[in-house]
């Protein structure tokens, strides 16, 4: 039978390589992955990993794990196109990919405050994003990404405090084909059946909510 001290030693070293992969995550954030071409990703995203708005650079930090996992391996795969994060995913490795998704899932993410529905501006951007256009066939944001655009899950991520550039050029990628990385072509079926006014409307609605830190 295994000792208590062997238990508490395995333990104690658990936590240090947890540790340990933290602060490699957070080095790669601040100062780039080990091989030519992975940039810091401070640069597009910020020391608090909260975008640039104005530029349309998304918030990655509090994005849980697997998701941003997911997302460089698209790049990597090229389900998802983008000139910048392509070849900076190319340059990271697996131990890298794994290290920078867990440091982001850790940093202090954004979420919205609690919204009465009577608060809630109307308009047809709220009407699509809380009830769909079902004679279009499209369902309503909400029901995938919850009622706030908190997200749910791993699978479905986040929109609220995401900038209305950044969520206007996704639509727009998975309308023309250059991202297509979700499940069973979900978004690209849904962002085909929006108007260039309806996914810039959506994109600004979801940008709009109000948000608090969440430490």
């Amino acid at each position: 039978m295994m000792s208590l001290g062997r238990v508490l030693m395995g333990s104690a070293l658990m936590l240090l390589l947890g540790n340990a992969h933290a602060l490699e995550g957070k080095k790669i954030f601040a100062e780039g992955g080990s091989q030519p071409g992975a940039m810091p990703c401070v640069a597009c995203h910020g020391a608090d990993g909260a975008g640039i708005a104005a530029a349309g650079f998304p918030r990655l930090a509090g994005l849980p794990a697997a998701y941003v996992r997911k997302q460089l391996e698209d790049f990597k795969r090229g389900s998802r196109v983008n000139p910048v994060m392509q070849p900076l995913a190319n340059a990271l490795t697996d131990a890298e990919v794994e290290a920078v998704s867990e440091a982001l899932a850790a940093m202090p993410a954004f979420v919205p405050e609690p919204i009465q529905r009577s608060e809630m501006p109307l308009g047809a951007a709220q009407k699509l994003a809380q009830q769909g256009a079902w004679e279009r066939q499209i369902p309503p944001c909400a029901s995938c990404h919850g009622p706030a655009g908190t997200g749910v899950g791993d699978a479905f991520p986040p929109l609220v405090g995401q900038p209305a550039a950044y969520l206007a050029a996704q639509l727009t990628a998975w309308q023309n084909g250059t991202r297509h990385n979700d499940p069973n072509d979900l978004m690209g079926h849904i962002a085909k059946s929006l108007t260039p006014e309806e996914v810039q409307a959506v994109a600004e609605y979801f940008a709009s909510l109000k948000q608090e830190a969440k430490p």
